[in-house]
């Protein structure tokens, strides 16, 4: 199995008590793919301006994604730079710059709108939408926001989640979208909007998953000792979730549960250096030991 995963390719600047690097590769749908490609084919959906990198595309392709559908357009590559204080749970946007990224229209190929797993990364509600009408007969589609678009496109949002299965947020979106301060009242209501099920991150406090009929799993973070960078764990944290999900078809309540705890294995990789340097270097052994230590740590 294969999945699509649609997203942005980015150029970061970040800043962390630990240092600063300057346009580093990065943008949700890469930070996806690198845990995704542990379980299954990626095909990326995505665009970039004539100023990016040409090592950047050898790299994603070095890593087994098919990059067929990335457009490469007249431009600027869209950019992102932040600062992490304190506990590191929390960026702070410093500068954002959409570049080509506010043109962008998905384009996919007709063997590509054939595959049945899709994620749509962080991206304009719009641009989610325009792919999945693009898509013969999806299975399983799992979609992410944030809070800029429940602000400001909160109606084209919550009309596309009519057509979702996994809605992924973390927990402050959660709260916001659903207008529910109780994370377990949140899930339900983000399902009523739609969605079979809601993925709820909280960060250092681990993951709450919500499936219609009642069905709830709750996992902890894993205990990572120094914590560089957070940019991309909640996409990397996806990246495993639903790369798992790929690889195994159909869904039930166990193969939920190995599929957060990949995810949540995946993203403690993420946060342990600067950009994609710690997942891109990851081979499916690496998350198994790994997650083998993970439930070592939680067993009772």
């Amino acid at each position: 199995m294969s999945i699509i995963v649609l997203g942005t390719v980015a150029l970061d600047s970040v800043k962390t008590p630990f240092g600063r690097r300057k346009e580093l590769l990065g943008g949700s749908a890469a930070h996806f793919s690198m845990a995704a490609r542990l379980f299954t084919k990626v095909n990326l959906i995505a665009i970039v301006g004539s100023d990016f990198p040409k090592r950047h595309i050898a790299f994603l392709r070095s890593k087994g994604l098919n990059l067929s559908s990335l457009i490469v357009d007249k431009g600027k590559t869209f950019r992102w730079e932040g600062e992490y204080k304190g506990d590191l749970n929390s960026a702070l946007t410093l500068n954002t710059e959409l570049g080509v990224l506010s043109v962008f229209k998905p384009q996919v190929s007709e063997e590509q709108r054939k595959i049945e797993n899709i994620f749509l990364a962080n991206v304009d509600p719009d641009i989610q939408e325009h792919l999945l009408r693009k898509m013969h007969s999806p299975e399983l589609v799992g979609l992410d926001s944030m809070n800029y678009w429940i602000n400001t496109k909160r109606k084209e949002l919550i009309k596309l989640l009519k057509h979702i299965d996994i809605y992924v947020a973390n927990d402050q979106e959660a709260k916001d979208l659903s207008g529910e301060h109780n994370l377990i009242k949140a899930a339900h209501r983000l399902c009523s909007f739609g969605p079979k099920m809601a993925l709820i991150k909280k960060g250092e406090h681990g993951v709450l998953f919500y499936a219609k009929g009642g069905f709830i799993f709750s996992l902890p973070a894993y205990p990572v000792e120094k914590v560089i960078d957070p940019t991309g764990a909640g996409d990397t944290f996806a990246g495993g979730f639903m790369g798992y999900l790929a690889k195994k078809g159909r869904i039930n309540s166990l193969r939920i549960k190995k599929a957060l705890a990949y995810g949540t294995v995946a993203a403690s990789f993420n946060v342990e250096d600067f950009g994609l340097y710690r997942t891109s270097k990851l081979a499916p052994g690496d998350l198994q030991r790994r997650l083998i230590k993970f439930k070592d740590c939680f067993s009772f």
